[in-house]
């Protein structure tokens, strides 16, 4: 990588540009190679979507986290990964507007995605505890990283046993069925499809390590402080991937795979934070990065709660093509955004 410290912020904004676009085509091209991958595996979209999307898509968030923590900026890593998550829950509002016929969360039958946003809920709760408790070092992180970290992988082992369950079902006289577009990749052999999967997913990985570091220096050079430029910008540069897949996965009626991506994603980024940890060094990253994470950290338990409360009432009452709960994720991310700008110098 090259030292975009050394470029201008114009050059910066450029190169930010280009790799964005890179980034957004392979997150469309990889939403679709998901959903025929979903089909012949028999994996459901729930859990293609926490499985491959969410993997992938997380990459950038740990190309930026780790190389943040490797340089010592503790809150930029750490406040990129909670920024990303409420975005993330926010992007999914976006969708509800430009491509929802009805309420995004009336139309996902699948009971996977209530245990994800129920997860994400608690895990977002002990992160904003570790971070107004504080923390203490143990084997090279800390205490409450170390069990952020076990709780993730809990998660992620509780959601790959659900498939099949149906803890509860959904009336079928109110189910509106998603709708799914015709499957260009119907006629690619696995081989195929395999080998275009992974070129997505390098793009997405390079294109998305450009986008983080330049986005980085970009940051740096607006002088706005590297807690606020990690929940705002930093944390929109590296959710690029995120808001492509979902979008495109929304573009074709594959509604369930567009939420499970966004609250599988959001498990992972807090796993991160046990990584960032573990890199940084030096005191516990949690208590170090004050208020102002513990404060984005509750933005995502209130938006995801919204989305919680979308999918277990699965009512259709739509404003301006938004679901109710998609209305109050964005009036929340806003009026979040401006309560953390306030917050930027804020120890």
């Amino acid at each position: 990588m090259p030292d975009f410290q050394s470029f201008s912020l114009t050059i910066n904004l450029v190169i930010f540009a280009v790799a964005a676009a890179a980034v957004w085509f392979a997150g469309t091209k990889i939403a679709g190679y998901a959903d025929e991958l979903a089909e012949r595996t028999g994996l459901g979209e729930a859990l293609m979507g926490l499985l491959l999307l969410a993997g992938v898509t997380s990459l950038p968030e740990v190309a930026t986290s780790f190389a943040a923590a490797q340089a010592g900026d503790a809150p930029l890593a750490v406040n990129n990964l909670l920024g990303s998550i409420v975005l993330q829950v926010a992007i999914l509002a976006f969708a509800d507007a430009v491509y929802g016929k009805h309420a995004l969360t009336s139309v996902v039958p699948d009971p996977v995605v209530m245990l994800q946003g129920a997860l994400n809920i608690c895990l977002l709760s002990f992160v904003a505890l570790a971070v107004l408790a504080g923390d203490t070092a143990l084997f090279g992180a800390s205490a409450w990283t170390w069990g952020l970290f076990a709780g993730a992988m809990y998660s992620l082992k509780k959601l790959t046993e659900a498939k099949g369950r149906q803890p509860w079902i959904v009336n079928e006289k109110t189910e509106r069925p998603e709708t799914k577009s015709k499957k260009p990749y119907a006629d690619d052999s696995m081989t195929r499809l395999i080998v275009k999967t992974g070129a997505a997913a390098l793009i997405i990985l390079t294109a998305g390590a450009i986008v983080s570091q330049s986005g980085g220096a970009i940051a740096e050079q607006s002088g706005l402080g590297s807690s606020f430029m990690g929940v705002a910008f930093v944390a929109i540069a590296t959710s690029l991937p995120e808001a492509s897949t979902v979008f495109a996965a929304a573009r074709r009626g594959l509604y369930t795979m567009a939420i499970s991506d966004i609250l599988g994603t959001n498990i992972l980024n807090v796993a991160l934070v046990f990584g960032v940890d573990m890199i940084a060094g030096g005191d516990p990253v949690l208590s170090v990065v004050g208020d102002f994470a513990a404060v984005a950290a509750l933005l995502g338990v209130a938006t995801t709660g919204f989305f919680l409360m979308g999918l277990a009432e699965r009512r259709d009452a739509a404003i301006l093509r938004m679901g109710i709960d998609s209305i109050l994720v964005v009036i929340t991310y806003m009026g979040g955004l401006v309560l953390l700008y306030s917050m930027r110098g804020t120890p």
